[in-house]
């Protein structure tokens, strides 16, 4: 198997996208970025971001018997989890757009 070599930026974007969302997991994040775990965790290392152990579960269920200042909590606790989520999406599009466009450079054809 051929050694991959990213690029500085492209590096950097995958240790941002880890640093700034919330509940994210080395597994996740290089999942998602099509890199292999242990690539990002040295990334990760290297620059001295600490690796968290556990992601956060997801957005709490509504309970029935609720207050309404309790429901409006939750709620704002869901918005908050989804436009985290949100940021993390546009990111990664981002990274792997710009992913796209470094390879489609390199090809011969």
């Amino acid at each position: 198997m051929t050694k991959k070599n990213y690029t500085e930026e492209f590096r950097r974007d995958a240790v941002e996208l880890y640093r700034d969302t919330d509940g994210a997991t080395v597994a996740g994040i290089a999942a998602d970025l099509g890199i292999s775990h242990g690539s990002l965790t040295t990334w990760l290392k290297n620059a001295g971001i600490q690796i968290r152990r556990h992601g956060t579960s997801s957005a709490p269920r509504p309970d029935p018997s609720e207050t309404p200042e309790q429901e409006a909590a939750r709620l704002r606790a869901e918005v908050a989890h989804l436009r985290a989520e949100k940021t993390k999406l546009e990111t990664e599009r981002d990274i792997l757009r710009s992913a796209a466009k470094y390879f489609a450079g390199e090809s011969n054809w």
